[in-house]
């Protein structure tokens, strides 16, 4: 073969480090993915991670949990230094200032789990420093009355062969939102009318979190690293309803006071040691502990509804690798990986004083969850232009639910063999051609298998019948793993000053796909009459296809013949289109939940040369769209829009002020539920821009 073919090749198996740019460690990843460094991080001054997805191609969040693909919550696999993140983790509440970067990756890898059906999102907090490190930065956001304030604090620090970092972050909000709902009923004289009440809703709170580090450099080749990470919130809010009129039926909504406390602890271990130039040692272990309260009250005068909710969360993982360099083409790594996760919930509900389900009230209900797993996987460099990436990984699942007249106990076992490849057009790179066949799943949470009955709040008294728009709610301890069998292929183009443009295809076969599923559930022991339920279900198998577009950098050299080279102009973006078709739904728009059919993302950023000053803006927008979720029920979704700019001013090298507004002219959000006999209920909610201004400061 030659010394030089050979050189080439192990080049491209060096650990990536800080030194490369993010095209560079996008193009040297042996899996396909997106990688995201400080400059993403930094651009929009935001004081949330969720705030900085939200506009990265193929990317959209709702609810503060990030998706993929135009799929649901739980079909994107969010990891933390490459392990899943705990339940209880909350993206939205991290500071972009804690984080070195962000790899959204198209699929499964081996060493990862495998429950990443859209894809996962690998969030790689601040390594220790390797030099003294103080930063700060001091914030004010608004949204409506007054300003509420956010700071970060960062220490770095070393200690001979220990680094030490400490990030702290802490702030507040303040936001309200208008809303709306409308569903047919009766006047007071039973004659038909649209039904309808305006109002608001106010949230605001205080948090802190911090994710400190420590790493002990043994020597060259071995290393012990802590990490740990708490988050700490406390979060109040209020909802004011006024009807349009007078009205028979329905029953509207009542205002309500609703506050809360969250908390989340973890704590892990690392342990790394390269025996020699073709060995390596990888160990790892993780405690984790999360709790919950909150307090709901409904302000009926009549029927007043109080439910107090304390859950836990607690987690203990364990994990191993070993890489052997076999020869001058293979990286072989074999490991395991080892979960157990459990949840208690308690909740107490009381109507006017009196206990709703004296059965129920105050009794611990819970979920377990004990995951084991293996994996061997193989990275080949056939030859400089082409490689490939073979693995396996076994999972075994084991689920038990327990409670009052609740026992239950289910195991599945989940083989997922991975192949990616990737074909070098060019001996640079500069062009590539990328495939790859998975097997990937997607378990079902732990809320989701706890069997507590709750009734709907509308309708508190279990001996009164409620309708099919407000279901009692309970979970499913039988809920199995949906499976997912995916076939990706994209083409990827890196221009010379750091430019690139891709596109990519995808499919996903789904099995066992989980669904919420309102029956109307006969009389029981715990409700004396016939109640509509929505539960849980595996509902029925699913297909999802897709194109994804994404084009990024320098004005002068993607467009040379409409920008001149030199000009301080970056372009960003991309568009997406999304198709999925549930089996036992009838068409049209029997799509997967909320999956939009396309969403378009444009930016840009200029620095001037006069000033030390860097402006630029960021639209996304996704159109109009309905959901046929069952043969009986439909749900539309209204347009979206989002308007994101910036401006920062280098007031020094180690000085800077950076001003942002986050959803500038919003459109007013709309939800339509429709039933097949014309029954409806909707949902408007109008928002406001959040504005914020930092001062960011090396110290």
């Amino acid at each position: 073969m030659g010394n030089e073919p050979a050189s080439g090749r192990r080049l491209d198996r060096v650990e990536i480090t800080g030194r490369n740019n993010d095209s560079d460690l996008r193009r040297r990843a042996p899996v396909a993915k997106q990688v995201y460094g400080r400059e993403e991080l930094d651009r929009y001054g935001d004081t949330s991670v969720a705030d900085v997805l939200k506009r990265l191609p193929g990317v959209n969040v709702a609810d503060g949990a990030p998706r993929m693909r135009g799929l649901g919550s739980g079909y994107t696999l969010i990891l933390i230094n490459g392990d899943p993140a705990p339940p209880g983790f909350k993206l939205d509440q991290l500071d972009p200032a804690q984080v070195e970067r962000i790899e959204v990756t198209k699929g499964p890898s081996a060493d990862q789990s495998a429950q990443a059906v859209a894809g996962a999102i690998n969030i790689i907090l601040k390594e220790a420093p390797r030099v003294s490190q103080r930063d700060l930065r001091l914030g004010a956001g608004y949204n409506i009355n007054h300003p509420v304030p956010s700071a970060t604090f960062t220490f770095g620090e070393r200690f001979g062969p220990v680094s030490l970092s400490v990030p702290v972050s802490a702030f507040q909000w303040l936001q309200e939102m208008r809303s709306s709902t409308e569903r047919n009923g009766t006047d007071l004289n039973d004659q038909p009318v649209v039904a309808s009440q305006h109002g608001k809703m106010r949230n605001w709170g205080h948090a802190f979190n911090s994710a400190p580090r420590a790493t002990w450099k043994i020597s060259d080749d071995e290393s012990v690293s802590l990490q740990g990470f708490a988050q700490k919130g406390w979060w109040n809010n209020s909802v004011r309803l006024e009807p349009d009129g007078q009205y028979k039926t329905p029953r509207l909504d009542d205002d309500s006071d609703n506050q809360g406390v969250w908390q989340m602890l973890r704590a892990n271990l690392q342990w790394n040691n390269r025996f020699s130039e073709t060995q390596k040692w990888e160990l790892k272990a993780g405690v984790q502990d999360a709790k919950n309260h909150i307090e709901n009250h409904t302000l009926n005068p009549v029927t007043p509804v109080d439910a107090l909710v304390d859950s836990r969360d607690r987690s203990l993982t364990q994990a191993g690798k070993y890489s052997q360099i076999l020869g001058d083409e293979h990286t072989v790594t074999l490991g395991w990986d080892f979960e157990f996760r459990k949840r208690d919930e308690i909740r107490d509900t009381t109507v006017a004083g009196g206990e709703q389900l004296p059965a129920l009230n105050g009794e611990n209900f819970g979920a377990r969850i004990r995951r084991q797993a293996f994996f061997i996987q193989d990275e080949w460099e056939i030859n400089p232009q082409w490689s490939t990436y073979f693995g396996l990984r076994h999972e075994r699942i084991v689920t038990t639910s327990r409670g009052v007249a609740t026992d239950a106990r289910n195991s599945s076992s989940v083989l997922s063999p991975l192949w990616h490849l990737t074909y070098k057009l060019d001996p640079k790179a500069r062009d590539m051609i990328r495939a790859s066949l998975t097997r990937s799943y997607k378990a079902p949470e732990l809320t989701q298998m706890l069997g507590r009955y709750t009734l709907n709040s509308k309708f508190p008294d279990p001996a009164q019948a409620n309708d099919e728009l407000n279901p009692d709610r309970v979970g499913n301890p039988g809920l199995k793993p949906e499976l997912a069998t995916g076939l990706d292929v994209a083409y990827e183009k890196y221009l010379s000053g750091g430019s690139l443009f891709s596109v990519g295809l995808f499919h996903r076969n789904i099995s066992q796909l989980i669904r919420n599923v309102v029956t109307l559930d006969p009389a029981n022991a715990l409700v004396p009459v016939p109640r509509y339920v929505i539960r849980p279900t595996n509902f029925s198998s699913a297909t999802t296809s897709g194109i994804e577009m994404e084009l990024k950098g320098r004005a002068g050299e993607l467009f040379p013949s409409l920008f001149e080279p030199r000009l301080p102009l970056n372009l960003r973006g991309s568009f997406s289109v999304y198709r999925s078709r549930v089996k036992a739904v009838s068409g049209p728009d029997n799509r997967l939940d909320q999956q939009q059919p396309w969403t378009a993302n444009l930016g840009f950023d200029y620095r001037f040369s006069s000033v030390p000053v860097t402006t630029g803006a960021n639209l996304n927008y996704t159109p109009v769209y309905t959901v046929r979720q069952t043969d009986r029920q439909e749900a539309e979704f209204s347009r979206n829009r989002g308007l994101d700019v910036f401006a920062q001013w280098m007031v020094s090298p180690k000085t800077s002020v950076r001003f942002s507004a986050n959803n500038l002219f919003p459109l007013d959000a709309r939800a339509e539920t429709t039933l097949a006999n014309g029954d409806y209920y909707a949902t408007g909610r109008s928002l406001k821009p959040w504005f914020q201004l930092n001062l960011e400061m090396k110290l």
